[in-house]
């Protein structure tokens, strides 16, 4: 018998469990964080999260990495070389401070738009934007202008809510679910849950995409769309829809803007306009009575086809306009097949399955719901069809009318807020009335007039000075883009070092890698950035960049404010910013330091708060002068945005003790937090749960929480009236009159109706130079540029290849280990290429942001991600190739401002084998050095 070695069979995985929110994604995971002998020890999933249920990927278990990560930096940081040098020195937290006041309080004083404060990808705008506005600059935004600004935009101003995080399929009840230029880093969890559960019940899944991966992998049919169509094919589907009779005629009458009136009369200042009472409510006609009424008039029956004359003057509905426009043989698939590589009978076959799904098994649930007209209606209608896209679809230049586009054809089947359709995720939806509108005022020494951003409701809205110039840095909400609703960050950096509009002073940012993955012309950005004048000064006098990690961005900033990690800080995942809310349900949660640092490091939030209170700015400091919030923490428990209102809306204090939603500040909020797993959940009542804009009961539980303070039921907005508004400026109507440049655009962009029309690059460049449409797209694994550090995530991608199809492969007589240079209007790269046949025929693609810059993120300098590593960001600009006409055009939808990453056009040719990726840039010097070897660490015994 061999004797028992004295293994540990059982060995006690932790001391403790901490549960916590993810943040190796968008999907704001529940995660139990082992914890032995104060450090981490294992990271899995919150079995009774309300957004995982305990489901875990790979990005999420790594966070242990992520926190040990070799790149982590480690104290204040001072520039003593040149910019891009990297070489600093290691400050104190008070000199850094101190210069930090030095710079900004002047700027504050004189000429607060000397500021430029952008952040990245960080989860804090509500508190960000709040210290900005209190500083008093018109220059913030977030990175939403670069990655999702015309899926957000695009569904607000037609639904109410968007794709993304604030809306989901009904996972229950769909039986057929369409997915539009849907990569794997967002939300994907959640999303690979509900495709478990919908295959499982037989539904069908249909992926449109590119490039065949992940979901449309498992997808039962793909179509390898080419880019920058998916608006026309959308476009096909409705002319086929409506063709077919194939629409949800009772939906479009009782809740979109269908059937209201546009003013007819070609001469007055409102034509296009909508028809109103004396309330300025919108008109209908009931057809009870055959007369106008208000679109909510109690009872009222509105009348999709009626005609209203008067005075002489025809006035039609928006339903006659739409039959019109998209009946048109311009959007027959025999039209639409060959742009969109697609042929007549698929897209044909496709309308026809969703017309059968939609209608054909069409179901009820027996729940008796109120309307706003006041109507009681005994069942509800299911319409088992639901939509879901992203970036595919939105970054391009045509992509805000593509997402208004999808929008229309989920809205024409009734399938939105309806069971086994797309449904809301409070704090949607919302109508575009109640949210804010873009302000710009700027005054020395005091705040802003209001919020940065918003949506505009008319050129009255626009951000101009009194001489008509933009008054951002990013020209956002302006004639080149009127509906920006989250800025225009990639063009910040050209436009600052352009001196167009004017100069800055001071580039404030956080967690923006702009000087690699988070730039178009990323060479020229790292121009822009060490620029210097004919004195000899750099043209962006300084730049403050705040991360945890050393980035490639470090190296190009003047002073460094180190953060901490996801798990050695403070966050606030808020209902007044982007929650982590299910459809049947409404919740919130926190991030909170389940270790403590062991660098001289501090939470970038807690820093804006002592930052804001040495700059004595209102609402950071009190009435006595001194410091208003001690932390971050303290911040998101004692802040109230309105009163009643604050950050989070769990366990506060009503009259008679702790409460949801409206309520006071709770000393004890924090703790009941963390002693219910991070989170705050709320179920929607019974009954409450579908038809949420129209529901009275969901309206009613909504003011409850305290997500609207009235009712604010509406219609969805098939026809945008601002848009028409930006047209009648156009038409030369109105006080504010665009530049005669900008005219003929304006007009045939600010169409209230969605339309098609192709990329602005592929109108600008020559398609038989570049005839090759380039993607990037993010894996499952890595999420924007940290996961690529990360020793574990590393191992399942290490480099990079670009993936081409077989046509191309072929016709290029490429072979495995071949390398090709790629090149655009704007660049050239030389890249290791792989062979991929579940491909768009006329499409090349790879991962984004594996590549990385030798001597960042504490990587060897031979190390894969650098030498066979590679970003397609060399050869896109943030520019569109000069018209011969003098002006600046920007590289972005023009109505958003949205980056169009994905119009880049290029050609390929086979190349010899070179020792490393091109360009080969020199390498940066680190502030933390390189990482070891190997990676290993044994926590406890």
């Amino acid at each position: 018998m061999m004797e028992n070695p004295g293994l540990n069979l059982s060995p006690s995985v932790s001391d403790e469990v901490r549960k916590t929110t993810c943040y190796m994604c968008a999907c704001r995971c529940g995660i139990d964080v082992h914890i032995k002998n104060g450090k981490v020890a294992y990271i899995e999933g919150n079995r009774d999260h309300p957004v995982n249920k305990g489901v875990l990927c790979a990005k999420g278990a790594a966070g242990i990495m992520q926190v040990n990560a070799p790149s982590r930096l480690r104290n204040p940081l001072k520039r003593v070389g040149p910019r891009g040098s990297g070489e600093f020195e290691e400050i104190s937290w008070d000199e850094a401070l101190e210069i930090a006041t030095d710079w900004l309080a002047p700027i504050r004083a004189e000429a607060p738009e000397k500021l430029a404060f952008f952040t990245g990808r960080d989860q804090s705008q509500s508190f960000t934007s709040l210290w900005a506005q209190n500083f008093g600059t018109p220059n913030y935004a977030a990175h939403g202008g670069f990655c999702s600004v015309n899926m957000a935009a695009a569904g607000i101003y037609t639904m109410g809510g968007a794709f993304w995080e604030f809306g989901q399929p009904d996972w229950d009840h769909t039986k057929l679910f369409m997915l539009f230029g849907v990569a794997e880093d967002h939300d994907s969890n959640p999303i690979k849950i509900g495709l478990g559960k919908i295959k499982a019940r037989g539904a069908r899944v249909i992926g449109v995409n590119p490039i065949r991966t992940g979901y449309n992998a498992v997808a039962d049919d793909w179509v390898g769309i080419t880019p920058g169509t998916d608006g026309l094919f959308i476009l096909s589907l409705i002319h086929e829809l409506m063709k077919a009779g194939k629409i949800d005629l009772d939906y479009l009458a009782r809740y979109t803007n269908a059937p209201v009136l546009l003013n007819g009369d070609e001469s007055s200042p409102e034509h296009g306009l909508f028809l109103r009472n004396e309330d300025g409510k919108p008109l209908v006609i009931d057809r009870r009575t055959g007369k106008p009424a208000p679109f909510d008039g109690k009872g009222v029956r509105p009348d999709l086809s009626a005609t209203y004359r008067k005075a002489g003057i025809s006035h039609r509905t928006v339903m006659q306009l739409m039959a019109e426009r998209y009946l048109d043989p311009e959007y027959a698939p025999e039209a639409a097949a060959k742009r969109c590589g697609i042929t007549a009978d698929k897209i044909r076959t496709i309308a026809a399955e969703i017309a059968r799904v939609a209608f054909d098994e069409a179901f009820e649930l027996d729940h008796e719901w109120t309307d706003f007209r006041g109507e009681t209606h005994k069942t509800m209608t299911g319409r088992p069809v639901s939509f879901h896209a992203m970036r595919g679809v939105s970054a391009h230049s045509n992509g805000f009318q593509t997402c208004r586009a999808l929008h229309v054809l989920q809205i024409i089947l009734g399938t939105v807020e309806v069971p086994g359709g797309f449904r809301f995720k409070p704090p949607y939806p919302k109508p575009v009335s109640i949210h804010p509108t873009p302000h710009c005022k700027v005054t020395p020494g005091k705040p802003l007039d209001g919020p940065h951003l918003g949506f505009v409701r008319g050129p009255e809205n626009l951000a101009l000075r009194e001489d008509g110039t933009p008054a951002r840095i990013d020209k956002a909400f302006t004639w080149e883009n009127p509906m920006s609703a989250h800025g225009l960050m990639h063009m910040v950096i050209s436009n600052a070092h352009a001196g167009d509009p004017y100069k800055i002073d001071t580039l404030f940012m956080y967690m923006a890698n702009m000087s690699w993955n988070s730039s178009m012309n990323t060479g020229g950005v790292m121009d822009m950035l060490t620029d210097t004048d004919e004195n000899g000064d750099y043209v962006i006098p300084r730049i403050i960049y705040s991360d945890a990690y050393s980035s490639e961005m470090v190296a190009y900033a003047d002073l460094i404010l180190p953060d901490a990690t996801y798990l050695e800080r403070h966050d606030c995942i808020s209902l007044l910013d982007r929650p982590i809310c299910e459809a049947d349900g409404a919740a919130d949660a926190i991030r909170w330091p389940v270790i403590e640092p062991d660098r001289n490091v501090r939470g970038f939030q807690s820093v804006l708060c002592e930052l804001g209170a040495r700059l004595n700015l209102p609402g950071f400091t009190n009435s006595d002068g001194t410091q208003k919030y001690a932390d971050y923490a303290d911040y998101i428990t004692n802040h109230e945005r309105k009163p009643g209102i604050g950050p989070l809306a769990g366990w506060r204090m009503g009259e008679n003790g702790l409460t949801h939603g409206r309520g006071g500040p709770n000393e004890a909020q924090l703790d009941a937090y963390i002693k219910n797993g991070g989170f705050f959940s709320t179920h929607i009542p019974d009954g409450a749960q579908y038809y949420k804009p129209w529901n009275m009961a969901y309206q009613d539980w909504a003011v409850t929480l305290g997500l609207y303070d009235t009712p604010q039921p509406y219609l969805f907005e098939i026809y945008s009236e601002p848009m028409r508004k930006f047209q009648l400026a156009a038409e030369g109507h109105g006080d504010r009159q665009p530049p005669d440049h900008l005219r003929a655009r304006i007009k045939q962009m600010m169409d209230p109706l969605p339309f098609w029309y192709p990329a602005l690059e592929e109108e600008a460049v020559d398609k038989g130079d570049y005839p090759i449409h380039a993607l990037t797209q993010r894996p499952m694994a890595m999420y924007h540029s940290w996961g690529s550090q990360n020793a574990w995530l590393r191992q399942i991608h290490g480099h990079n290849p670009l993936y081409v199809p077989t046509k191309l492969w072929e016709a290029n007589g490429f072979a495995d280990g071949d390398w090709a240079r790629v090149s655009s209007v704007h660049g050239a790269i030389t890249v290791p290429v792989a062979h991929m046949a579940a491909l768009n025929e006329n499409t090349v693609w790879t991962w984004n942001a594996i590549g990385k810059r030798k001597g960042a993120w504490a990587l060897s300098e031979d190390a894969p991600e650098a030498t066979k590593g590679f970003l397609l960001n060399h050869l896109i600009h943030e520019l569109l190739p000069p018209k011969g006409d003098g002006l600046r055009w920007s590289n972005s939808d023009p109505i958003t401002g949205q980056a169009a990453w994905f119009d880049l056009r290029v050609k390929i040719e086979k190349t010899t084998v070179p020792t490393e990726t091109q360009p080969a840039l020199p390498p940066i010097k680190s502030p933390v050095g390189k990482g070891p070897d190997t990676l290993a660490w044994k926590v406890g015994t």
